[in-house]
């Protein structure tokens, strides 16, 4: 946190300007990473623009582009997501960048790679097409996947990376910030949870590496378990010497969601002693979050999709996703099950969130359940520097539009109802959209009465080149 984040005499507020890692925000809502699914297609720019231009119209201070792939094959976790190896592909992003700019907000590209979550592993179409592509694996994979795999629900054919393999994919992360950061993003967002590789290295119930990247010799002889922070460290020199000081954070996982009797697993004591060590090796911000060790509604939490699954129009994808329908059926019984453990509750995350802002000198960014603009304020008032959401975004493009504002209504709530039929086509290959006819219909009612109308005059956008 830098001077001049806010009125002294008072709790900041979502509208307030922060100075984010010497870049300035307008305000303190960011739009969190989601799936956009628009490949690399010769439309993927414009699609992305389409789908996150708006959220910069209607004020949002900083955009995430979601979860993008820093190699040329393998590490996707769901169908059509975005690559970044390729340097004139990168290039042609500055279109989004300056669309995000010229309304006087900041963007930021998310980077990741699958590992073990990736469609290698889950996808019995994907596995079909590239039948000699195999996933990365910090270690041999845990015993509970290898069961998955014998009873036919995954397809594990895991590359152990070595040392110097290790070396390699941290360079890769290198290269796509320099390229991102040529192209006019404003900050590079490590995908540090959701199982996701960089997860894989974090937590002890994948990684038990004996060279210098497992987690024995990551936080040290005071944490009794470790935490696998040196891969993350390794990928934050890369960057920084290849993208020079472009802003750097990262989403740090705590596992506590993970179902009884799974472990070992990250606690909220191991996510706060690693993000210490993250900012202290360079990170200017982190997101803390819990996640189980495994893909499940522990992520997005809320009501079971059924309307999704029971969708005709998504049957060929489901069936393509998971070899048939009796083994979709089979998956949707899971997803049942897990929404009756992960209940949905405002700001899951706050707790951690306002843990790790003690600790640690660096801006706290807080996700995950926050719909209201009083619960937004709130978790400004002690929790986190920044608040954002994801999902809501899906139904509303220009959400913020509503909820920012000294006049706005403290009580004005996204009209998202975490009903995660959204997220859930994802698997079948559908887009991020919202599919819920209701909540729909409500937005459609908002946007006839003009609530998501703003003026984008000189006086709102600010000055997007201020800096200082």
């Amino acid at each position: 946190m830098t001077a001049g984040d806010g009125p002294p005499s008072r709790p900041p507020t979502l509208d307030d300007p922060i100075d984010f890692a010497g870049t300035r925000l307008r305000n303190r809502l960011y739009r969190a990473p989601l799936l956009e699914c628009a490949g690399n297609g010769p439309d993927a720019v414009d699609r992305l623009i389409a789908d996150l231009e708006p959220a910069a119209a209607a004020g949002a201070g900083l955009i995430h582009q979601g979860a993008t792939i820093v190699r040329e094959e393998g590490g996707c976790a769901a169908p059509e997501m975005t690559r970044v190896h390729d340097p004139d592909f990168v290039a042609d992003l500055a279109r989004l960048t300056d669309a995000v700019h010229a309304h006087g907000s900041r963007i930021a590209i998310q980077l990741e790679h699958g590992g073990l979550r990736s469609m290698e592993v889950w996808h019995d179409g994907y596995r079909r097409a590239t039948p000699d592509l195999h996933q990365l694996a910090v270690s041999r994979p845990p015993r509970v996947l290898r069961v998955l795999d014998r009873l036919g629900f995954l397809d594990l054919s895991p590359r152990v990376m070595d040392t110097d393999d290790v070396e390699r994919l941290a360079a890769d992360f290198g290269r796509a910030a320099a390229r991102a950061a040529d192209a006019g993003y404003d900050a590079v967002h490590i995908a540090g949870a959701n199982m996701g590789l960089v997860q894989q290295f974090l937590s002890p119930f994948y990684n038990r590496r004996t060279d210098r990247f497992g987690v024995d010799s990551a936080i040290g002889p005071d944490d009794t378990r470790g935490v696998g922070t040196a891969f993350l460290e390794r990928v934050a020199e890369e960057i920084r010497d290849r993208a020079g000081d472009v802003p750097l954070l990262t989403k740090v996982p705590s596992e506590r969601p993970t179902p009884p009797g799974i472990g070992p697993h990250l606690s909220d004591d191991d996510a706060v002693a690693a993000c210490e060590r993250l900012v202290d090796a360079g990170f200017d911000a982190v997101v803390p979050v819990r996640t189980s060790v495994f893909w499940d509604m522990s992520v997005v939490r809320g009501t079971f999709p059924a309307a999704a699954w029971r969708d005709e129009r998504l049957r060929d994808g489901f069936r393509e996703a998971f070899g048939s329908l009796p083994r979709a059926a089979a998956v949707a019984a899971g997803n049942w099950l897990e929404s009756l453990v992960y209940d949905r509750e405002a700001g899951w995350n706050r707790d951690l969130c306002r843990r790790v802002r003690g600790r640690v000198d660096a801006p706290v960014l807080c996700e995950g359940g926050l719909r209201e603009r009083s619960e937004l304020d709130a978790a400004l008032a002690g929790d986190a520097d920044l608040v954002g959401m994801g999902r809501p975004f899906y139904a509303e493009p220009k959400l913020p539009a509503r909820l920012l504002g000294e006049r706005v209504d403290p009580t004005a709530r996204a009209v998202c109802a975490d009903c995660n039929n959204c997220a859930v086509a994802q698997a079948a290959g559908e887009s991020g959209v919202c599919r819920t006819p209701a909540v729909l219909r409500q937005a459609g009612e908002l946007r006839r009465q003009g609530a998501y109308d703003r003026p984008d005059t000189d006086a709102s956008r600010g000055d997007a080149n201020a800096d200082d």
